[in-house]
């Protein structure tokens, strides 16, 4: 059996980093791509990982950036591993590695074979598969994950509602290749991260137990998520428990 990571991208406010603080994702992430509306400048970064809970590790998501400027906040431990979503290529990865102790992870955009190909032999540590169009919600075709024979992390319009039947659906050799599911967009309500879809992302479409989560917008509540929580919640309380029994398995067979 296997286990699917998440990582939920796009943190950028206090609030965002104790909602995870509470679901405890594998990953977060922040993003420093001058034109992304997400975008956290590197102080704002280094002091949402001293809230950070320890045990989740911060990744920086950048594009085209100065190698100098991603060593510097690898140093000062702001982010423990790096995603790259430009035109970097394999030179500059390779040099980059080697002045690097964390992970370094590139994004591709799948849209052919061409695409595929290029996953395939990129000497990052992981490649993170999409639709090349970071945080519009859209999703690829993943018919073209049959060529990808390397591990790899989904992302590109994945959302609570969807993300279990894209998993299921996949080809065994396709889903035992995937190692993480990443969210930026779908976890979102009106621009900002949703306490209630990353509990729902988090634990009930990936069948995660936990005990409590933390939830700061309650009128954000869907149906679906409200039903799965313990009668006699307080509208303006703070911890919303899990019923004990009928929990998905997280574990996929």
């Amino acid at each position: 059996m296997g286990q699917w990571k998440i990582k939920l991208c796009g943190m950028r406010r206090g609030e965002d980093i104790d909602g995870a603080n509470a679901l405890r994702p594998e990953y977060i992430g922040y993003i420093f791509a001058e034109k992304s509306r997400r975008r956290v400048d590197p102080e704002t970064a280094a002091r949402l990982t001293a809230r950070l809970d320890p045990g989740i590790l911060p990744v920086g998501v950048f594009v085209n950036a100065d190698p100098d400027l991603i060593v510097r906040m690898t140093e000062v431990g702001t982010i423990r591993a790096v995603q790259l979503h430009g035109a970097e290529d394999a030179a500059y990865i390779r040099d980059l590695k080697k002045r690097l102790a964390v992970p370094v992870i590139r994004a591709f955009g799948l849209k052919d074979e061409a695409d595929v190909r290029a996953a395939g032999s990129c000497p990052a540590d992981l490649v993170l598969l999409d639709t090349g169009e970071g945080g519009t919600g859209r999703v690829f075709n993943h018919g073209l994950l049959a060529g990808i024979r390397r591990p790899y992390i989904l992302a590109g319009g994945l959302d609570p509602d969807n993300v279990a039947g894209i998993l299921g659906s996949l080809p065994e050799a396709e889903a035992a290749l995937c190692v993480a599911v990443d969210v930026s967009s779908g976890i979102e309500t009106g621009g900002y991260k949703d306490m209630a879809k990353m509990a729902e992302f988090s634990y009930l479409n990936d069948g995660a137990a936990a005990p409590w989560i933390s939830c700061f917008h309650t009128r954000t509540l869907s149906g679906r998520f409200r039903q799965n929580c313990l009668k006699g919640i307080r509208q303006n309380g703070h911890f919303y428990r899990f019923p004990q029994k009928n929990r998905k398995k997280r574990f996929r067979d």
